[in-house]
Order: C-alpha cells, then structure tokens, then sequence
C-alpha cells in the first residue's frame, strides 16, 4: 500500500482499477507530492505516493508501476541508494526530480541508471513532457503494444558479433552472458549496433532514446554510454565494443 504522506493528496485505493498508466513518486516534501500528483492525475495516470526511500523499495520491487519519479534528499533512505538498490533488481524507468542540480549529482544519477534527470524549481509541463516520452520509449518492451518511433527501423532481433538484442523482450545478451540494461541504454545501444561501424552524433543518440522533441544535454548520452561500458565489462573486462570519436560521436563495432 503507497505511503501516502497527506490525506490531501490525491491517491489510488488499494484494490480500485487504476485510471490509467501508474507513476509512482518518492519525495519527502508534501507539497511537492501534492502538486506532481494533482498534475499526473489531471493527465489520465494513476499515481501511487511514498515519503520516503525506505517505503517505497519494497513497494516498487513487489508490485512495480510503470514509472517513477524520485527525489534525492530523503530521510532513512535517499534518492541514490533507493535507484542502486532498485538497480539491482529492476529496469524501472526512473526520473529524478531533485534540488541538486551539480553537473556531477546529474552524472551520478544518470550512471546509476536513471533516465532522466530535472532539478527544482521545475516545469510541471517538462515534468510530463519528459514522462510521457520515458513511457512512449518503453512500449515495445510490454508484449502487444505498439512499437516507439525510431530513425531506423529495428529488426525483431539484432545480432551482431558478440552482442544479442531482443527488444520484445528487452533481452541483451554479450557472448551468451546477460546484460541487464534500462530502457535509455537499450534504445542507445540499439541505434548503434543496426549500423555498425557508422558514427552516430549525440544528437542522433538523443533522437534514438528521446524521440518526442524532449529538451536533453548532450553530456546524459555521455553518461549513459560510460554505465553501459561498465555493465558489458562485468561480463567481459575486455569489452570495447562501443567507440568515442571525438567531436563526432559514438560508433558501435562487431569485430
């Protein structure tokens, strides 16, 4: 059952049907969950509220909503301890929504998996913007839904070299062994192996994951490449599969 930190704040009642998509938000500031919960719920989602990071591990681990939305500076567990340990576990799409606006708070937060990064005082039309596009790149990853636009088509399943992909199933594979990526990575790693060997632009990189015109800084590609590496190389130290050419871009080689 959601931690619901005010009876003020709009929430769905165990058992009831959801009203549509689930977001789950983590903050310790009620107005914060009051504010993002009206909003959502005027959108069509359900929302599902925790006050802390504690709470919410074990609500998001058993009975996972289709995204959350985080806070960072939160009592008994934070922000990034709450993603590492979510890591563990779950491809969760996850956005933190935070005061620590720090290039490197924004750097950690992205190579611990998360897939979006916005800093207080914010925009509750970026907020959505950024939700809607988070879960609109993860429909092909629910069996039966429609597939995200892309720059290029995706074949049902891509193999090249070493590396398998399965975005049906979300399954990436390197030399038989598991890589468990998050939706962001995946969609990245995807636009590079369809053409290997051809140099992809952050811009392009940032088409492939954030398809709906949504506001990113170039450095969360950067970011998102380097725990990529990190993951591959847990499987295989040897792993450099993924190229920086300075200036231009990331490309992806099979050999």
């Amino acid at each position: 059952m959601a931690d619901t930190p005010s009876e003020r704040v709009p929430s769905d009642q165990p058992g009831a049907e959801p009203r549509g998509l689930q977001i789950a938000l983590v903050d310790d500031d009620r107005n914060i969950l009051t504010t993002v919960a009206i909003a959502l719920q005027a959108e069509g989602f359900a929302t599902r509220l925790y006050s802390d990071g504690e709470t919410a591990l074990k609500a998001l681990l058993d009975n996972p909503p289709d995204l959350a939305v985080f806070d960072i500076k939160m009592p008994k567990m934070d922000g990034m301890e709450l993603l590492r340990r979510l890591r563990e576990n779950s491809a969760l799409p996850v956005i933190f929504l935070t005061s620590k606006d720090d290039e490197s708070d924004e750097e950690a937060g992205l190579q611990l998996g998360a897939d979006d990064y916005i800093a207080k005082p914010f925009s509750l039309r970026l907020l959505i913007a950024r939700i809607r596009a988070i879960l609109r790149r993860a429909e092909p990853l629910a069996p039966g839904t429609a597939a995200a636009a892309m720059p290029e088509p995706a074949p049902a399943t891509l193999t090249r070299g070493r590396l398998f992909m399965d975005p049906a199933r979300h399954q990436v594979m390197w030399d038989g062994q598991a890589v468990s990526l998050t939706v962001t990575e995946f969609l990245i790693l995807e636009a590079l192996a369809i053409r290997p060997g051809v140099i992809k632009s952050r811009n392009q990189l940032m088409d492939a994951a954030y398809p709906d015109d949504v506001f990113v800084d170039d450095r969360t590609v950067d970011s998102h490449i380097k725990r990529m590496r990190r993951k591959f190389r847990l499987v295989d130290p040897t792993f450099d599969a993924i190229d920086t050419l300075y200036g231009a871009g990331y490309s992806f080689t099979d050999g």
